[in-house]
């Protein structure tokens, strides 16, 4: 939706001069990565109102796995070279790039640089899920309309699979703004790039994330790398390359020359903040924790880096050819403690503060927070190496210790003073004031946020606006991942507390983001699409109608410091052209800058002009005398652990003079007890000791408008809450300020998970996994997780300074969620939170052995005894065991897997159930009792049993039935619904494990089938072929050659070389029986019998008997031809035949078997000496019979769905085994006969051919 206001300027336009650019090209607006930004058309006049409002939500249309689009990187705001139209540039985590219509949110073009590297190749790390793309903000070059990002993907770009991580890449891509294409030489592979300071390494994208980020100074760019979770064997590092050429002129790490490869650490990622550079040569970052510890007790000062520079701060320089010098560092003199704790210095980028912030020969000044929640105040040109302070601490220029973690970089607005704002987990946003007293600069906390931040880590990077640079028109922009999505606050805050401006609910913002603006735009990617927010432009004091109207109405939004005379006569009419004006007066009650807004309203008849006009008055008010001021009024020391910090925890006081006067301090009263007395009277010498509080540099007289700083020491060498007051009378008025101070023991962790029966808890001992117990396959089990501060009351608060649940990874063990015991969650004393985690166990088969499954919690807390835990859960998921059982609790027939049947023939010969109420325990247990090797269910009832493992293992998804007396267990399948799958289970007593089936007894000569009985073996003629006809045929058996010769409609047929298959009508002369030992070679596609020999055939004939089967070594007489002959004489055979009518039954036709079940269910057996006959009579009481495999009997009152007539007829095919004058059916095809009351008596039929 399009407010009205965004057109606003078009109604009153101001006679000033036009804005500067508005575009962001880079992440925080410049490479000082401070985030103050003047450039943009902020008015608070406007943003302030309701004509400050959404314009447009684009949802990005890219999907991967499954899942949408998210933004984990910063957008850019560009207009290209020679045009006027500003865009929007978004990338994101599926490796797609968009360009935006910076106005109107459309979507003028887009490209899809890769496929992503996919979460789950990292072992449960989900900090950003499910894909990783473009996670690091990139960067436009200006003179070359050239966008720059970092895109991690695997090495083959088909599937979206798993490719694993040795297959992961990054490339740097360098894409013309204007149609998203590539610049000459990119992309750029960075797999294998080595370490030009640590020469064992090589880079390896699998391992490693670029979340800083891009910097681009002069002709290079310059890219820092970390870790997935501080997982695997990384390194920090920063790649830089020729913008032009793509060459890698830099691969620096921080675990450089003398650290052995194996040693990780030292990420540089901060939180997705950017390398900073003053642009003049120099390039400064942040590092997280590591583990070479090459510096314990020993101080080391910055200018003598050592090689492993894990939680410091770097100063860098460039040398011309790209490549990196460190110069400088700083490294805190807790640096162990640091890495046991994970708590990186580097969770936020080392910020450049503006010039206003210079004092004295500091005249360049950094700030960085870590995860431990203290920021350092740095001189960036000697940023203080390691415990080089007074006591063997830090040498920098102020600490302060926030509340709890911080991953977010500093708020910087450098006028009216000099405010600097630390956005906390979970806390209100703290906001210091800069100072500068005889050449030292400091920092006091005068403020706070009247909200607090989220609870969980998220909340932005902080970033100030201002309008055109003016004083009074500085806003603090804050997004935050729950709650209120933006809050804009006043930047200089009133009585303790930022004042909320406005604030709007944008859900799903990106953690770690941090405002982008464009021309009077406010950009804010989130994790479902992109919000877009927007205002109007700037307003004049002095108006000009640019259209007829009618002014209603000019007053003032607030009249305590101003007034208006001279007021015109209203309504007032103005003609297009047309001014007006009004004389305001300043009548300050108060001295320092005020402001207010002249407020015009008008109507007009034109669309689209808004009626209501903002023009800004603002003063500052002064006091001829000297006028006292006290910053903050209230100090308060929180959090403090007893004894920890030897020279004791230190606040700022700001004693100010606000009057044009040199202020004289003529007495300081103090107590212990109350702020209202009595109060004692201060000696003035050496330090004013209150109680456990001690005021340094108490000052006895403040220049005019200047502000002298008294350092505030909290002593916590004893547990308890301790206050003071501090009462100043000076000649420019009296102030109290009030300090309270609490110091306890430090936090104790205890971790404890809920008993398998959730009636109790274990309490966690490292090293020792948390168990769930067994759970049964196909059911789950929910377990507390708790943390508990154990400290006793008035200690510490408890701290999650890292919280990595094991959420939405690959195991049957997880979480919950991320929010339950996140990190940055803290807990008073007694004060405990759970999260619940839970063992599902997937479905499986009965009589499967117990298998386990862990998932990792990885935790630190700022319990000085706790050290980094990565807390096991284990699971032991079990499947229901049936008798009978080992001693161990195992069935003695385990589950060995699904089975494909008819491979070519039945795999399991014995039938021994058909059951209704068929369950795998009955088929196990009666296959036990008459000790078979190996038993299978199928078709959901019936029970086979053999001592062969059958021939082909499938997957588990093809046995899909359920067994018929349980739909909770399996039994069998039709996979894909074209096969028959048997469950199958082995008797671990006499099974060895070998899947490879056995070679079965033989091979031997085929009796016959299709209607040819075997003649024996024939030997070729000398100068002819027995048989002239030779037909190609896809398989090398016996049947697929009688089936092709009868196909032709010959009536023999031979089979010679294991496979060679000739027909023909009649034997040719010459051809004579030959000893069966010399038709010896198996047949190609069936080693269980023989196709012939060199120069032999297995000769089949239709109609012909049956002969013996045999096997080459059999002892055979045979008389050769003592005459020539036109055949070899063979006696009249008796063929099967079809029955047409057995008993009362009638023959249906040659059947299938059902779609997904048998296609008669009422009863079976299976014989080896089976008949019609006796299958007609066990079937009595069944509308049906049929008979199949030639042994296997079948009844039943209908036929299943899905069983139809053979396209085939002839399919039927095997003899019956007990009755070689009759068909029984064949593999998967039924010799089906019915019932019939008017059953006549027919003769046999001749053959198959004359079945229907």
């Amino acid at each position: 939706m399009k407010f009205s206001g965004a057109v606003i300027a078009s109604a009153l336009v101001a006679t000033v001069s036009a804005l500067a650019s508005t575009d962001t090209i880079t992440w925080g607006g410049d490479n000082s990565r401070s985030g103050f930004q003047t450039n943009h058309g902020m008015d608070p006049a406007i943003v302030g109102s309701s004509q400050f409002g959404q314009v447009f939500r684009t949802l990005l249309p890219g999907t991967y796995v499954g899942q949408p689009e998210q933004i984990f990187s910063q957008p850019l705001v560009y207009t290209p070279n020679g045009g006027t139209r500003q865009y929007v540039y978004f990338a994101t985590t599926q490796n797609n790039v968009y360009k935006l219509d910076a106005k109107t949110g459309e979507i003028v073009a887009s490209r899809a640089l890769h496929i992503p590297f996919l979460t789950a190749d990292l072992d449960g790390c989900r900090d950003i899920e499910p894909t990783i793309g473009v996670t690091s903000t990139g960067v436009i070059d200006a003179s070359s309309d050239t966008l720059y990002l970092t895109a991690k993907t695997y090495v083959s770009q088909f599937g979206d699979k798993p490719q694993g991580r040795p297959a992961g890449r990054y490339f740097v891509h360098a894409l013309d703004v204007n149609d998203l294409s590539e610049r000459p030489n990119f992309p750029v592979d960075l797999e294998g790039v080595p370490s030009r300071n640590g020469a064992s390494r090589k880079f390896t994208g699998g391992i490693h994330l670029q979340r800083a980020a891009l910097l681009h100074t002069g002709q290079y760019i310059y890219a820092g790398f970390a870790s997935h979770c501080v997982q695997y064997n990384f390194t920090g590092w920063i790649i830089g390359w020729d913008k032009s050429t793509g060459k890698i002129v830099e691969g620096w790490t921080t675990q450089g020359q003398g650290i052995p490869n194996t040693i990780p650490g030292a990420g540089i990622w901060m939180s997705g903040g950017g390398l900073s550079s003053d642009d003049a040569g120099s390039i400064f970052a942040a590092t997280g924790n590591g583990y070479a510890s090459q510096l314990s007790t020993i101080p080391v000062k910055g200018f003598n880096p050592p090689t492993a520079l894990e939680e410091a701060a770097l100063h860098l320089t460039m040398n011309a050819d790209g490549s990196l010098n460190v110069v400088d560092f700083f490294m805190p003199w807790e640096k162990q403690a640091l890495d046991g704790g994970d708590q990186d210095l580097g969770t936020t980028p080392l910020e450049v503060l503006p010039s206003q912030f210079a004092c004295g020969d500091f005249k360049r000044i950094g700030v960085v927070t870590g995860k431990s929640g203290k920021t350092y105040w740095l001189n960036l040109d000697n940023l203080g190496g390691y415990r080089n302070g007074k006591d063997t601490q830090d040498d920098v220029l102020q600490v302060f210790q926030n509340e709890n973690s911080v991953y977010a970089g500093a708020g910087v607005y450098p006028l009216e003073g000099g405010y600097v704002f630390i956005n906390v987990i979970g806390s209100p946003t703290n906001v210091f004031k800069f100072s500068c007293n005889n050449g030292v600069p400091t920092f006091a906390k005068v403020a706070v946020s009247p909200t607090i931040n989220a609870y969980i880590l998220g909340v932005s990077h902080g970033t100030v606006t201002s309008l055109d640079g003016q004083e009074g028109t500085g806003l603090l922009w804050v997004t935050d991942v729950q709650g209120v999505g933006v809050k804009i606050y006043n930047a200089v805050p009133k009585d303790g507390k930022l004042v909320l401006l406005n604030s709007f609910n944008v859900p799903a913002i990106t953690k770690f983001s941090r405002p982008v603006f464009g021309n009077a735009m406010l950009y804010i990617g989130t994790t479902l699409g992109v919000d877009i927010n927007n205002s109007s432009s700037a307003r004049p004091v002095t108006c000009q109608a640019t259209i007829d109207l009618t002014v209603t109405s000019v007053g003032l939004g607030e009249e305590k410091h101003f007034g208006i005379s001279d007021s015109i006569k209203l309504p007032l009419q103005l003609s297009q052209g047309q001014s007006f004006s009004v004389n305001a007066t300043f009548v300050p009650t108060s001295v320092g800058f005020q402001s207010t807004d002249l407020l015009v309203n008008s109507t007009n008849s034109v669309a689209g002009f808004s009626t209501n006009t903002h023009a800004r008055l603002t003063g500052t008010g002064r006091s001829v005398r000297a006028l006292l001021a006290l910053s903050p009024s209230t100090i308060t020391f929180k959090g403090v652990v007893t004894g920890q910090d030897p020279g004791g925890v230190t606040e700022s006081l700001v004693v100010s003079n606000r009057g044009s006067s040199p202020l004289k301090v003529t007495s300081i009263l103090y107590s212990a007890d109350n702020s209202t007395g009595p109060f004692q009277p201060w000696d003035g010498q050496g330090h004013l000791v209150v109680g456990k509080f001690t005021l340094q540099n108490i000052p006895t007289t403040v220049p005019a408008n200047s502000g002298v700083t008294v350092s505030v020491a909290f002593s916590s060498t004893a547990s308890g809450t301790f206050t003071g007051f501090v009462k100043f009378v000076t000649d420019g008025g009296n102030g109290t300020v009030s300090i309270a101070g609490s110091s306890g023991p430090a936090a104790i962790a205890l971790l404890e998970f809920q008993t398998p029966d959730g009636q109790d808890w274990v309490k966690y001992q490292s090293g020792t996994p948390f168990h769930f117990g067994n759970v049964t396959e196909n059911t789950s089990r929910s377990l507390k997780f708790r943390v508990t501060n154990k400290a006793p009351p008035g200690g510490v608060k408890l701290s999650l300074t890292v919280s990595k649940p094991p959420f939405g990874v690959d195991s049957i063990v997880r979480a919950a969620n991320q929010v339950d015991l996140a990190e940055g969650s803290s807990f008073g004393p007694g004060e405990s939170g759970t999260a619940f985690l839970t063992c599902a166990a997937p479905k499986s088969q009965w009589n499967m052995p117990v298998y386990n499954s862990t998932a990792q919690w990885t935790m630190n807390t700022n319990d000085p005894e706790f050290g980094k835990q990565f807390i096991q859960f284990f699971c032991n998921a079990v499947a229901e065991q049936a008798p009978p059982l080992l001693p161990n609790g195992q069935g003695r027939y385990q589950y060995i897997g699904c089975f494909k049947d008819n491979t070519p023939g039945r795999q399991l010969p014995n039938q021994l159930l058909d059951s209704v109420k068929l369950t795998n325990a009955q088929c196990i247990a009666t296959c036990a009792k008459s000790n078979y090797v190996f038993c299978g269910t199928q078709y959901l009832r019936e029970c086979w049993a053999g001592n062969q493992i059958p021939l082909q293992k499938v997957d588990d998804t093809n046995c899909n039935y359920n067994c018929a007396g349980d739909i909770n267990q399996i039994c069998g399948g039709n996979g894909a619904g074209d096969g028959a799958f048997m469950s199958l289970f082995a008797d671990s007593l006499q099974w060895n494990g070998n899947y490879t089936k056995p070679p079965v007894s033989g091979p031997s000569v085929n009796p016959g089938v299709s209607g040819f009985a075997s003649m024996g073996c024939f030997t070729e003629p000398a100068n002819a072929r027995a048989l002239p006809n030779g037909v190609g045929t896809e398989k090398k058996t016996v049947a697929a050659c009688v089936n092709a010769c009868k196909g032709a409609m010959y009536s023999y047929a031979g089979l010679e070389y294991g496979g060679e298959c000739w027909c023909g009508s009649q034997l040719a002369t010459g051809s004579v029986h030959a000893p069966d030992l010399e038709c010896g070679m198996n047949c190609n596609d069936n080693a269980t019998e023989y196709c012939g020999g060199p120069g032999r055939l297995n000769l089949y004939r239709l109609g012909a008997p049956p002969t013996s089967s045999s096997t080459p070594g059999s002892t055979t007489t045979t008389t050769g031809p003592t005459s020539t002959s036109s055949s070899a004489s063979v006696p009249t055979p008796t063929a099967p035949a079809v029955k047409n009518t057995v008993g009362k039954y009638r023959f249906q036709g040659c059947w299938t078997e059902a779609t997904n079940s048998r296609a008669l269910v009422g009863s079976s057996y299976a014989d080896d000496k089976m008949t019609l006959e006796a299958c007609a009579k066990f079937c009595d009481a069944f509308t049906y019979f049929a008979t199949e495999y030639g042994r296997e009997c079948y009844c039943g009152n209908s036929i299943q769905e899905g069983s139809v007539k053979a396209i085939n007829q002839n399919d039927c095919s095997f003899p019956c085994a007990g009755d070689g004058t009759g068909y029984c059916g064949a593999a998967n095809r039924l010799q089906l006969y019915k019932l019939s009351d008017s059953a006549t008596t027919m003769p046999p039929s001749a053959s198959l051919t004359g079945a229907s």
